[in-house]
């Protein structure tokens, strides 16, 4: 199975950018629905992006969308999430993950396989 690791994240002020990696071990990412799904705190976990099954197409959360950009590497063992325009309400546990059992991948609970997470805080 894959273990996926994220990094990037850290304090920000509102207008600026961070990107996040997500570094993919075990198997490369080929086999997988692969997305970014964040928590702030006192909430529940919230869909952000991420790609189709074949790798092809992106989708983006209505919140984010024109300001993230997922993408990968051609290796297809690291992930990233530009993030720009940052705004306060951005503020949150991110997450890479990762699902092969199919399922609604706008749903958080269809991903299999997660990372440990990395904290963004976007100051006012």
């Amino acid at each position: 199975q894959v273990q996926l690791v994220e990094s990037g994240g850290g304090l920000v002020q509102t207008g600026g950018s961070l990107r996040l990696s997500c570094a993919a071990s075990g198997r490369t990412l080929r086999s997988y629905t692969v997305g970014w799904i964040r928590q702030a705190p006192g909430k529940e976990r919230e869909f952000v992006a991420r790609f189709s099954r074949s790798g092809f197409s992106t989708y983006y959360a209505d919140s984010v969308k024109g300001r993230f950009t997922i993408s990968r590497d051609n290796a297809k063992t690291t992930v990233y999430l530009q993030m720009n325009s940052l705004k306060p309400e951005d503020t949150a546990v991110y997450y890479c993950a990762a699902g092969d059992s199919g399922g609604d991948y706008w749903s958080p609970a269809a991903y299999d396989y997660w990372g440990q997470g990395t904290q963004v805080t976007v100051s006012s």
